[in-house]
């Protein structure tokens, strides 16, 4: 993926750009869309702009924190098959 970068109120090398999009995906663990730098004198603020991640869902099922019951054994299955889901009345 390309990243690409804006700045503003100065020059910077490609150098120092490349090590601000390393950081980035370093701290974040993904590399940013899109990364708007603002010099300010010896200083520089950063925004960045990342791709939307897919949202996954966690429920907690028979005690354990799942996604999905694909891991659970057979009694597991079985216990989450068997358990009472509880609604509310109205």
């Amino acid at each position: 993926m390309a990243c690409t970068v804006h700045v503003t109120n100065g020059v910077l090398e490609q150098s120092e750009i490349s090590a601000y999009i390393t950081r980035a995906t370093e701290k974040y663990g993904a590399e940013p869309k899109h990364i708007d730098i603002n010099v300010c004198g010896d200083e520089v603020e950063l925004s960045y702009e990342f791709e939307g991640r897919p949202f996954h869902r966690i429920r907690r099922i028979t005690g354990y924190l799942v996604g999905t019951l694909d891991r659970f054994n057979n009694a597991k299955r079985c216990e989450e098959h068997d358990r009472v889901k509880h609604s509310l009345a109205r």
